[in-house]
Order: C-alpha cells, then sequence, then structure tokens
C-alpha cells in the first residue's frame, strides 16, 4: 500500500533524472532512463558514432551517442537512452557499470563549460596537480572520484556517530559561537562587536565551557559534532577551522565516558568499512607509551619497542653511558642496512636533539660489529644482547642521556624506521593515566598537563601539595594508527578541589574569581559528577580514507600558510566597515 507514494517521492527527489550513473546493472537492462551530470570523456568512433562517459556523483556510464561533435569535456548533460548490455568483448571490469551502455540515445545540453584548468579524470593525470591550483579551482577539484568518495565518506562518518550517540542516551545541544575570550588556551579568532566598541567575542576554541555548565544544568548526556578554530599554525593533520564530536555526561567514571566514545568511532569504522577493527578499544597507560614507544600517541601496528637498559650501565665506566637513561631499539634483519644509510639517521637523530646515533650489528656466533661496541665491557655487551633478545642479522641503536631525550629520539628513529602506510590497518588505542602537571612556569608552579579542571587521580590526591609531579590525572587520549584523535577528562566538581588545584598553580582564589568566575559560580548549585571528550572529526575521516592530509576530507580547507587562493581570504576591510566597529589597523610591519 505504501510503495507507490515512496517510489514516486523518490522520482520527484531525483529531479531531471530518472536514475543516477552509478546505480545502474545488468538488472536495468531494457529500461529507458533518464540521466544527468558531467561529460567526463569522448571517444570517436566512426563519422558521427560517439562514446560518451558520462559523470555523476555516483560514477560514471558509457552512452552511445549520435551527433555528439559538439560534446566537449565537462559540459553539462541530460542524457535519455535505453540501458543496454555489452557484449562480452567490450565489458569493462574496472567500471561498476562496465557490463551495460546506454543506446538509441538523445542529448540535451544543459550547459555549456570551458576546458577545466586541470584533468578531473583520476586517469588524466588528475591527482598529480599542485595543490594550490586544486584549492584555487575546489569546484572543479571536488569533481574528482577521489573527493566525492571523500565527502561521502564524511557524511557516513557523520551518520554513524550521531546514530552512535543517540542510541546511548546522548542528546545534540548547539552551544554559542560567539564567547568570552579565555586567552589561557591557544591563540583565539576574535570577532569585534559593533553594539559595544572596543569589546571582542571569541571564536569557540571548543565548547568545553558550556558543556560543563550544561551539565550543572541537568542536561545529562551532551553532544554536539561542533565546528571550532583555533588560530595555530597549520599542518597536515591540523587547520584553522575543524570539527570535532564533543560530548559530555553526568554521574559517570571513566570507564563509563570511554565507553560511549569507543562505541561511537567503532561505530563509524563500521559504516565505512563494513567491519570493526576491534571490539574492545585497548587501554595503555601514559607512562607504558612513553616508555616502549617514545610517544604519548603512539603508532602501536608494528613492534620496534624501545627496551629500557639504564641499570645494565649503574657500574659503567664508559662516559657514553653514563647518563638518567639508556634505551635501544632491535631492528630485526638490520644488518643489511648500508653505512650511508646509518649515517642518514644518524643525522636524524642530531636533528632530534641527540649528539649522536650509537649502534652495532649482530654477527655469526654472537659477535658484534659498530663504534659502540667498544665501550662496552664483556659482560654489559652479554647483557645488552640479552636483554634485546638480539640474534644474528640483527641492528640495535643505542640512546643515551636523559629520559625526555631517549624516549624522544628513539620514539622518532621507530618511526622512521618501522611506520606502516597509512592505510595499512587500524589500530585504536586508549593513553590512560596522564600526569597531572608537566613542567614549571616562570614563577615555579606546576603547569597542568591537561587543563587546571581535570580531576586528579583519586589515589594521587594527597600528593597536590607535597609531590604534585607524582600526580595521575583522570585525563585521557584516543589515538588511531600514531595520530591523537582526540582528548578528554574527568572534571573537578567540588569547589574545594578546585581552589586547592588553583593554589597549587599559584592562581589565589580573588584571581579564579577574576579569570574564570563566571564558569566556577554556577557549579555551587550543585554541580554533578561528570566528565567528558572530544574528537576530531576531520582526522578519524581522514585515516578511514587512507589519506596523509586533513585537507583532503574537508570540502574547502586552508593552505598550510592559512590562505583560501579560491576566496582570496583572508582580505582587508573597508574603512567605513572598521569606522563601524571602532578599529584602526596598524601600518604593517617593516
Amino acid at each position: 500500500m505504501n510503495s507507490a507514494p515512496a517510489t514516486k517521492s523518490l522520482a520527484r527527489a531525483r529531479g531531471m533524472r530518472t536514475d543516477y550513473c552509478g546505480d545502474l546493472r545488468l538488472a536495468d537492462v531494457g529500461r529507458v532512463i533518464s540521466v544527468c551530470g558531467w561529460v567526463a570523456n569522448r571517444r570517436e568512433h566512426g563519422e558521427h558514432l560517439a562514446f560518451i562517459d558520462l559523470r555523476d556523483r555516483t560514477g560514471l556510464i558509457q552512452c552511445v551517442v549520435d551527433g555528439a561533435a559538439d560534446l566537449r569535456k565537462e559540459y553539462v548533460v541530460r542524457i535519455t537512452g535505453t540501458v543496454t548490455a555489452r557484449t562480452v568483448e567490450t565489458v569493462n571490469a574496472e567500471l561498476e557499470t562496465g557490463e551495460i551502455e546506454l543506446k538509441t540515445c538523445t542529448v540535451e545540453v544543459l550547459n555549456e563549460a570551458e576546458p577545466p584548468v586541470f584533468p578531473i579524470s583520476e586517469r588524466d593525470g588528475g591527482p598529480s596537480v599542485d595543490e594550490n591550483m586544486r584549492l584555487k579551482h575546489r569546484y572543479l577539484d571536488l569533481r574528482r572520484e577521489r573527493m566525492q568518495r571523500n565527502l561521502r565518506l564524511r557524511s557516513k562518518v557523520n551518520q554513524a556517530v550521531r546514530n552512535a550517540m543517540d542510541a546511548q542516551g546522548f542528546t545534540e545541544i548547539e552551544t554559542p559561537m560567539l564567547m568570552p575570550s579565555t586567552p589561557e588556551g591557544a591563540r583565539e579568532f576574535v570577532v569585534p562587536s559593533r553594539l559595544t566598541p572596543g569589546s571582542f567575542y571569541a571564536l569557540p576554541q571548543s565548547p568545553q565551557l558550556f558543556k560543563q555548565l550544561l551539565m550543572v544544568a541537568g542536561a545529562d548526556r551532551y553532544f554536539q559534532i561542533a565546528r571550532c578554530m583555533r588560530d595555530e599554525d597549520l599542518r597536515a593533520d591540523r587547520q584553522f577551522e575543524f570539527t570535532q564530536l564533543d560530548a559530555e555526561m553526568s554521574f559517570v567514571t571513566q570507564d563509563d565516558v570511554l565507553e560511549c566514545i569507543s562505541e561511537a568511532v567503532l561505530a563509524a569504522t563500521e559504516a565505512v568499512n563494513g567491519s570493526r577493527p576491534m571490539d574492545v578499544i585497548p587501554r595503555m597507560t601514559w607512562t607504558q607509551a612513553m616508555e616502549e614507544y617514545g610517544s604519548d600517541k603512539p603508532d602501536v601496528r608494528f613492534g620496534l619497542k624501545l627496551v629500557e637498559l639504564t641499570d645494565l650501565f649503574v657500574k659503567t665506566e664508559a662516559k657514553v653511558f653514563q647518563s638518567e637513561c639508556v634505551k635501544a631499539i632491535r631492528l630485526p634483519g638490520g644488518s643489511e642496512l648500508t653505512r650511508g644509510r646509518i649515517d642518514n639517521l644518524t643525522d636524524l637523530a642530531k636533528r632530534w636533539g641527540a649528539k649522536g646515533l650509537a649502534w652495532f650489528k649482530v654477527k655469526d656466533g654472537g659477535e658484534v660489529e659498530g663504534p659502540v661496541a667498544k665501550f662496552m665491557s664483556a659482560d654489559e655487551l652479554s647483557a645488552v644482547l640479552i636483554r634485546m633478545e638480539a640474534v644474528t642479522g640483527d641492528l640495535l641503536f643505542f640512546q643515551s642521556g636523559s629520559r625526555d631525550l631517549v624516549r624522544g629520539v628513539l620514539g622518532s628513529l621507530r618511526l622512521e624506521l618501522g611506520k606502516p602506510p597509512i592505510n595499512e590497518g587500524l589500530s585504536f588505542l586508549w593513553i590512560v593515566e596522564f600526569p597531572m602537571f608537566h613542567g614549571t612556569s616562570e614563577a615555579g608552579n606546576p603547569i597542568p598537563a591537561h587543563h587546571p579542571f581535570t580531576h586528579p587521580h583519586v589515589e594521587d590526591v594527597e600528593k597536590l601539595e607535597t609531590d604534585p609531579f607524582a600526580v595521575r590525572a583522570q585525563a585521557y587520549d584516543l589515538t588511531l594508527n600514531g595520530w591523537e584523535l582526540g582528548s578528554g577528562s574527568i572534571r573537578i566538581h567540588k569547589p574545594e578541589l578546585q581552589q586547592r588545584i588553583f593554589s597549587v598553580l599559584g592562581i589565589s582564589p580573588e584571581e579564579a574569581q577574576k579569570r574564570f568566575g563566571f564558569f566556577l559560580n554556577p557549579f555551587k548549585y550543585g554541580a554533578p559528577p561528570h566528565g567528558g571528550f572530544a574528537f576530531g572529526v576531520d582526522r578519524l575521516v581522514a585515516l578511514l580514507a587512507g589519506e596523509e592530509n586533513i585537507r583532503e576530507v574537508i570540502a574547502f580547507p586552508k593552505t598550510q600558510s592559512g590562505l583560501d587562493p579560491m576566496t582570496g581570504s583572508p582580505t582587508p576591510i573597508v574603512e567605513k566597515h572598521l569606522n563601524e566597529l571602532g578599529l584602526r589597523v596598524l601600518p604593517p610591519k617593516a
């Protein structure tokens, strides 16, 4: 009873077409249909006949057209014809529609087009076009199959995330785009107020403050696919504007937050790939990640772990190993590396802050070959080979110095030696138990590793004043293939504990009220225990699409220098507008 109206509605929704190009199959043979799109290619066949490849967002269909001499690439057309099976010898196995074609075609030119400034077809060299040229003509670049696929993939991710959050009882709530400036974080984009000259709004770096206030307001479970802005240096995984899944939950523990966010990202992965890479996302402490991988966002798809050797050199006479920390990496089969390659790796280690890179190769019979071996005693050498589980053909790289330096250099070396391609497998990982504080300010006070509203680990609260750097935070990051997808924490909801944290940071009650009063005052009226998380949608989509740069999954991104070649922004503001806002622009620096 209901099928006919639904079919009519779908037909109306398709507008001037009856079908999309990429949807047609052998089952449609014999149907007279109309398709709309762009001329992707034209191949002459005889004096009047031509094969036209018509492209829309779903794919290509070959149309056999009589009298197509006036059709050019990227003309916008509507073609009506009969779906016909191709002969066996003309089937195109590379196309999903390669078993059929349209014949007895009539063509309506809906719009002519100038020749595109670069090839649209992947087969015509589209991907090799200079990125600046692609971004300047992004409306053409987005016609390419790769970009259409990425945009559809992004839509699937967003839809899957929304469904997963809705199924877990979350309510989608929008938060303000114009908010007060909070300069303690990353650099902000600010918006001058015309009605209050001399005052400014800030664009949100995240909805952090508002989502916590929603917990005070009793929203219980909030989420938002939020647009955020940060005025920071751009790179492959960072843009001025970005999108994140933002969530907050009341009356929960850290385990509850991790479980809900895990469901969202695994559901998004399943929507794209058809299956989940794992049932449960594993966890690793921050300390383990730093000690074994030299990174708080480790790529765990491969081995090459950092091995602790410090205890083996406690009594060493070799100055090179008389340091706070000694670690090494074992590269199986690394004896095949040439001296030139090892010298290149040494240069990289120096760029990462090391004085050099010690190494030796393991030969037959337990013999070793390499400059660092002569500095080790026989006992030290034997202990190292056992600890490293070294066998013939291995190459061992050593680093000695401060613990932070050793972990950083070997962590980077590990990636240089073994990191697989970005699209080779998916390995999600939760990093938990971050330090509460990291480093000291000019005044000698600890600096929050996350933010000052993060709840310390319950077992470590008593150490806040006596040993703050031993305090663990209830903070957590989600990583994927060596990329940080996002971070979150359990929040402080009691004013007394919050003031203890402020005191450790050197912030007096008066200063705290001045800087954070609008945020802290509502907590006097019954704030529930709560925690939350946010992950970057752009980064997740890029990894699921097998892209190494988030610009490839954003419709209209900025270049690495923050420019938009297509619109020419940023642009100067006319003087009349500046006067309305009460602004004066300083002359450029010499």
